[in-house]
């Protein structure tokens, strides 16, 4: 492919050097998604200000931001190598790397997986639970036997694995989980934030006779099924709180907004990171006032 840092940044390392291939192999631009719900959780969980900053909520941000998302990646593209020389977004000028099949690779994707274990000792059983849990979505999702991407809705079931960074940082400073709404919402949401993801992959996919959500409904009526799970999760939050509600209310109006324009989901695709950054930190800031104003 032509040179994805050159097109970017100046600043940003070229893929063609090992550590600029695994820097684009992490998603960089989707580092967030991983690592904003682990400040969500921290914000949310924190009994005050003083607990927000400290050893290990620092260190589950580092660990989500960058070696979480090599592993969560990392085994998806050595198990879709095959299928993504088919995708767009791997191709020549596309947006992504492929997988190249190096043993160093391999090597620094197992180093990332099993670098998780050392939080064992400083983490409460509570949260050892989810973390567990986003262990073996991660690998269920993309590996054999299970490889939950190929089977229409458990491809979007189990990507509800995107809340639980935000459960071990909450059950990290609580010893208990977050509100049975909080985690129902958020996992909704997360279930139709991947379906949409999928949806530019629908015709690649069926080029190479994988079967997803996307697929299965076509771009018209996945579109209807990430309306509807954004509009559950937004009804759940709001339940739960109305400030809650309004920011997850934005994701229902969005996908609207594309319909009704007539935007590619191609391109609206690539607006997502800028949209749930935003409504991450709206989500932190009102944590935070929570904290400093009881």
């Amino acid at each position: 492919m032509t040179d994805v840092a050159g097109r970017l940044s100046s600043l940003t390392p070229s893929e063609r050097t090992l550590p600029g291939y695994l820097f684009w192999l992490s998603r960089p631009r989707f580092w967030l998604y991983l690592a904003g719900p682990v400040i969500v959780g921290v914000v949310y969980g924190a009994a005050g200000p003083g607990e927000v900053v400290q050893p290990i909520t620092v260190a589950l941000f580092a660990y989500f931001l960058l070696p979480a998302n090599l592993f969560l990646y990392g085994i998806n593209d050595i198990f879709d190598a095959d299928i993504d020389a088919l995708n767009p977004k791997k191709a020549e000028d596309g947006r992504e790397v492929q997988y190249t099949g190096s043993r160093a690779v391999a090597a620094v994707v197992a180093g990332a997986t099993l670098l998780g274990a050392a939080f064992v000792p400083f983490l409460p059983r509570t949260a050892l639970l989810p973390f567990a849990g986003f262990y073996l979505l991660g690998v269920a999702y993309s590996a054999p036997p299970l490889r939950f991407k190929t089977t229409p809705f458990l491809d979007s079931l189990s990507n509800g694995l995107y809340v639980l960074p935000a459960l071990v940082s909450y059950a990290t400073l609580t010893g208990s989980f977050p509100p049975a709404l909080a985690v129902a919402g958020g996992w909704i949401w997360a279930m139709g934030m991947h379906t949409f993801s999928a949806i530019p992959d629908i015709e690649p996919d069926r080029a190479a006779g994988i079967h997803t959500t996307a697929t299965l409904l076509g771009e018209r009526r996945t579109l209807a099924y990430c309306g509807a799970c954004w509009l559950a999760a937004a009804g759940l939050m709001t339940w739960l709180h109305p400030f809650l509600g309004g920011v997850f209310a934005v994701y229902p109006l969005f996908v609207a907004g594309i319909v009704a324009g007539s935007v590619a989901v191609s391109r609206a695709y690539w607006w997502f990171p800028a949209v749930n950054t935003l409504a991450g930190m709206v989500l932190t800031l009102g944590g935070i006032w929570g904290l400093i104003h009881g």
